[in-house]
């Protein structure tokens, strides 16, 4: 059976075109993404505020979430099973779904305006806006749709200018720093190393055959004994000292301790 990414290919294999790469990635066009991402989320700021703390908050925040059941039940659904989805569900459930639509809205438009969790606040409000677009309420929903899209697509330059840049220039520094580091101690241990190498190289090598032993002059047995004295020959005198005209008998030899002729 064939293989089917021999026939379609692989989808990570496949780019996009040039152009689009650079309008995702331009620096250049970063101002304008951002621009377009800080109006967003200050019209979700706007929203937030007025079902929070504004004339909406009875609606949302107070009596079982009013607003939100009156908004499923007499808006038109787009579709049957989403009608159901309404009166089943959102409607017995209005109290805290108006609150969590309101902080939802609010917390959204914080996001995109610091550029903090730009992807997560662009997708937050995809979801929002096509929960107000299936129950009937077109209003300025598609516009905001597309300033979304065009935030999540671009999320590398619509996020740079803002807490995300910030963050992932601070990652990247701790990486290169922690890669650093990691060089150094690992340069350490080479060194170390050979430094040891060196250091087994350099010394002389052990003579491991018998050694042989000293010679020490051998004592005697019996160590209080006195040497013995040197042998002194006396010269005999010559045959006129004698005054008889003899020659002496020869040379006198003493050993110290008596006289031996």
């Amino acid at each position: 059976m064939t293989d089917i990414t021999s026939v379609l290919g692989r989808p990570s294999e496949r780019n996009a075109p040039p152009a689009l790469q650079w309008l995702a990635r331009s620096r250049v066009m970063a101002p304008i993404w951002t621009a377009m991402r800080i109006w967003l989320g200050i019209m979700w700021i706007q929203a937030g505020d007025a079902k929070l703390w504004g004339a909406e908050n009875p609606a949302f925040m107070h009596n079982g979430g009013a607003g939100v059941a009156g908004f499923a039940t007499h808006g038109t659904s787009a579709y049957t099973w989403w009608h159901h989805f309404l009166t089943g569900f959102v409607v017995p459930n209005a109290g805290w779904i108006g609150v969590l639509v309101a902080v939802a809205e609010f917390a959204i438009g914080i996001g995109l305006v610091l550029g903090l969790f730009t992807r997560l606040a662009a997708l937050g409000s995809l979801a929002l806006l096509f929960t107000y677009v299936m129950s009937g309420t077109a209003s300025v929903c598609a516009f905001y749709a597309l300033f979304a899209i065009v935030i999540l697509a671009t999320w590398r330059t619509s996020g740079w200018l803002g807490a995300d840049g910030v963050i992932a220039g601070y990652r990247a520094r701790r990486h290169d720093l922690r890669h650093d580091h990691s060089d150094d101690h690992d340069d350490q241990g080479r060194h170390a190393a050979r430094d040891d190498e060196d250091d087994q190289a350099g010394q002389p090598a052990h003579n491991t055959g018998a050694r042989a032993p000293a010679t020490t002059p051998v004592a005697a047995s019996n160590p209080d004994a006195e040497a013995a004295p040197a042998p002194v020959i006396l010269p005999a005198p010559s045959p006129s000292s004698n005054g008889t005209g003899d020659l002496d008998s020869g040379p006198t030899v003493t050993s110290g301790r008596g006289r031996i002729q």
